[in-house]
């Protein structure tokens, strides 16, 4: 898909995307969160590439900004129910035009993101609505590594596999990857 040579930046939703919509409560709250290691990893590659990543979410919990903080995500927006205003700020941020921006959701809040990102993507576990509204829809699911799938395809696209497809080249970068 040429659309993913473009790619600056990747904006991506986390309940349903990053995680597996699953929310765990105990009798103070939110307590746990599903994250999966191999998005974390896809995030960090990607970074190390040149290619920026942005978390936008509805949500903003301490356990979310914990996992921000520990994969070195510098641009996030947290608490926003209007992504199209949210997305059009991380861009700007970011430096880069609607055509090198990708954004990742899962459901009908995404929806206005799709709207102004060059390319949108939906996980492989979206409602068919949301699905057909998408310009690419991955085979993973929400928590199951979907992003991962998204940042190998960008990865690829821009001849950048040896980073994740070799461990010579996953050793050029991994100095640039944040603990």
């Amino acid at each position: 898909m040429e659309q993913l040579t473009k790619i600056k930046l990747v904006i991506t939703d986390v309940d349903g995307v990053l995680t597996d919509g699953s929310l765990y409560y105990s009798e103070n709250g939110e307590a746990l969160k599903y994250f999966n290691v191999k998005d974390g990893l896809g995030i960090k590659m990607l970074l190390a590439c040149g290619i920026q990543v942005a978390v936008l979410s509805g949500g903003d919990t301490p356990i979310l900004r914990r996992r921000i903080k520990d994969l070195g995500i510098p641009l996030f927006q947290l608490g926003k129910m209007s992504k199209k205003q949210a997305c059009l700020e991380l861009m700007q941020q970011a430096g880069v035009y609607a055509e090198e921006t990708a954004f990742l959701g899962d459901d009908t809040l995404d929806l206005p993101a799709f709207e102004v990102c060059g390319l949108s993507v939906a996980v492989g576990d979206a409602f068919d609505y949301i699905k057909q509204q998408a310009d690419l829809v991955l085979t993973r699911k929400g928590g199951d590594s979907a992003f991962r799938e998204l940042s190998d395809m960008i990865l690829k696209a821009q001849g950048k596999e040896e980073v994740y497809a070799s461990a010579d080249g996953f050793m050029k970068v991994v100095h640039q990857m944040k603990q």
